[in-house]
């Protein structure tokens, strides 16, 4: 019952949400295309709910020559390839913003284990483990909020289960209020570090 009761409020709070976050995304849209060249948004092939894979969308964030499909902390010097405001956007994780398209799509949920990238075999081997793959991805997640870059893989897969253990409309709740103050407070972003 609970998935289908998340899958409305993800799209009723997207939906509600709309006045504050569409002006800021036009805003950072044109704030990236003036001071870079290149597209405004950048996407990539991750790994999705029951293995299966989509397009996520993000802010760009590097400069249109930086390799594409390859993990930040897998890059030499990834900081020379980040723009001035990628920096900001990342930081923030305001490169995160345009997801919100991939809820209304369908693709994502706002509260699910982060979509692992279309090579991450180890992430998505671990998160077998816990049954963290069965279920839809999100936006954020409990490890997100408990680490994020800091955390290695296994640690990652076994918060990943621990969501799939406790998740609820509370603990969904409480998750998302953990993201906006680890968002503000740039809490475990460490560019170059352990990512999914």
């Amino acid at each position: 019952m609970y998935p289908y009761v998340k899958r409305v409020w993800d799209v009723l709070l997207v939906i509600i949400s709309a006045p504050l976050w569409v002006p800021l995304m036009i805003v950072l849209a044109l704030i990236i295309k003036l001071t870079s060249s290149g597209t405004v948004f950048f996407k990539q092939k991750r790994y999705g709910q029951n293995r299966s894979f989509f397009m996520i969308y993000k802010f760009r964030s590097m400069y249109s020559t930086a390799p594409k499909d390859v993990p930040t902390h897998l890059l030499q010097n990834p900081q020379s390839l980040i723009t001035p405001v990628g920096r900001f956007l990342r930081k923030t994780s305001l490169d995160e913003l345009p997801q919100l398209l991939n809820i209304l799509k369908g693709d994502i949920s706002l509260v699910g284990p982060r979509p692992a990238l279309w090579n991450q075999d180890d992430l998505i081997e671990a998160r077998d483990k816990y049954g963290a793959n069965a279920i839809p991805v999100g936006l954020t997640g409990f490890a997100q909020i408990s680490g994020r870059d800091e955390l290695t893989i296994e640690k990652k897969a076994a918060y990943d289960g621990e969501y799939v253990r406790r998740r609820g409309f509370f603990f969904d709740l409480w998750i998302l209020i953990c993201t906006v103050f680890s968002a503000i407070s740039s809490k475990g972003v460490s560019e170059g570090g352990p990512k999914a």
